[in-house]
């Protein structure tokens, strides 16, 4: 699925949830969407965390 794809399905999904929820549930929604998104990045390989703490990959 390309990620065009999934960020509309993911739009339309916190769309409804605001729309039916109320703005409290639409803010956790979004706030799980982007853990969500991280773990996916994580687990991916494309997110590398030692860079986001300023540890580099390399030991010394």
């Amino acid at each position: 699925m390309k990620p065009s794809q999934l960020g509309l399905i993911v739009g339309l999904a916190l769309g409804a949830i605001a729309f039916f929820g109320g703005f409290f549930a639409f803010l956790v929604s979004a706030v799980f969407a982007v853990i969500g998104v991280g773990v996916g990045l994580f687990l991916e390989g494309r997110l590398d965390l030692r860079s986001m703490t300023g540890r580099g990959s390399d030991r010394r």
